[in-house]
């Protein structure tokens, strides 16, 4: 026999059941951006989700409520990009409040089902042991106790040791991706120019002028946008060859210390000790195959460096000149006050659009970062052919 059940019950229980699919869907995808240690946790996480899926759907079917299929929840498009291309830091941080307000929200308040609240108030002391893994996560504290439920003894071993190695290396640094770049390029290229061609259109009544001034000025943001991205990006890689070549010295200068130090991160990876030592041993009869290996472990260096910058700069600056170019386009098949409201309409689209893409990696909803960069879209452009009214030429 089933047990009554209310409407408080059954909406708290459908509730938390959505949650811990969605939350389990999250943590699945930003596993796959993460180096093994921190997908090893995030993957432990989706697991306790899916347990904690379990446990409702047992006490929903002991009073009476339907268990929707699993299919019905699913995260949006939006949100499944989101996961896929925003930064973990940011992802990580949108998780941990989530966390906090499922806790707050779903499980602190009485059901009055004294089972149903049992449950939910056992799911919230694990959600909140979820929170501050993650909390541990973004500080890279990695020896904190949340996460220690997540390793075996073993890695526990291993990581407390190779802690203890690494602490002196305080010089790691890391780096970002191309696709915000271009996002971001694109975001300065339209709104520079729509600045250019609404202040040229104010003091010329829309003339050819308009489109030499357009086109000149998304040539130089481009180029200029290109030239900072390459300079950026070499930086980093300057900056990973410093980190690599010191490297070289602890394997020259402590080289039992540098193999222990390979052989903790196999075994973080789940190889047992002995295989793990000697899969160190073997590599440190070859330095160079050693330093590569540590360098993929302990900095993420998988590829060259100026490829890389290559890459961003090539990114950064098409990106910067299709979006300088949106306001310049209709200057070129007209002029005049035709011209001047299609460039003005064109523009503000391309903004909202621009801004809707920036919200993949701010994690803000859509539509709001899309009307933010329309409304910076109409007061730049606004202004601008205000001040190209007041002196015209």
């Amino acid at each position: 026999m089933t047990e009554p059940t209310t409407p408080e019950v059954r909406e708290r229980l459908l509730k938390a059941w959505r949650g811990e699919i969605e939350a389990r869907a999250t943590y699945e995808l930003i596993a796959k951006r993460l180096p093994d240690r921190e997908a090893e946790i995030m993957r432990k996480m989706a697991d306790a989700e899916a347990s904690h899926r379990q446990r409702l759907e047992a006490r929903m079917r002991e009073v009476g409520v339907e268990v929707p299929s699993p299919d019905s929840v699913r995260l949006s498009r939006w949100a499944r990009l989101q996961a896929r291309l925003a930064p973990i830091d940011r992802l990580l941080a949108a998780r941990e409040a989530a966390e906090d307000e499922e806790v707050d929200d779903l499980y602190k308040r009485s059901t009055g089902d004294p089972e149903t609240d049992r449950l939910l108030h056992e799911i919230r002391k694990e959600e909140r042991s979820h929170s501050m893994a993650v909390t541990d996560m973004r500080s890279g504290d990695s020896g904190q106790p949340a996460e220690q439920p997540m390793m075996t003894p073993g890695q526990q071993r291993a990581q407390a040791r190779l802690d203890k190695i690494t602490k002196r290396e305080t010089w790691h640094q890391g780096s970002g991706g191309w696709i915000s770049g271009a996002i971001y390029g694109a975001n300065d290229g339209l709104a520079s120019v729509f600045g250019i061609v609404a202040g040229v259109s104010g003091a010329t009544a829309g003339s050819s002028f308009v489109l030499t001034a357009g086109a000149a000025g998304a040539i130089a943001a481009s180029l200029s946008m290109a030239t900072g991205a390459f300079l950026a990006e070499r930086s980093e890689a300057e900056v990973a060859a410093v980190n690599l070549e010191r490297e070289r010295a602890e394997i020259e200068q402590h080289p039992e210390e540098e193999r222990e130090e390979l052989s903790l991160y196999y075994q973080l990876k789940g190889v047992d000790e002995e295989t793990a030592d000697a899969m160190a041993e073997q590599l440190s009869r070859n330095p160079d195959a050693m330093l590569r290996a540590i360098a993929v472990e302990e900095f993420g260096i998988t590829g060259d460096g100026d490829s890389h910058a290559v890459q961003q700069a090539v990114a950064a600056g098409v990106s910067t000149g299709l979006g300088a170019m949106i306001p310049v386009i209709p200057f070129i098949f007209t002029q005049g006050t035709t011209a001047i409201i299609i460039s003005a309409v064109v523009s503000l689209i391309a903004h909202f659009l621009v801004g809707a893409a920036k919200s993949l990696f701010t994690l803000r909803t859509w539509w709001s970062a899309g009307l933010e960069m329309t409304l910076a879209g109409v007061i730049v452009g606004g202004a601008t052919y205000l001040v190209g009214l007041a002196l015209p030429t």
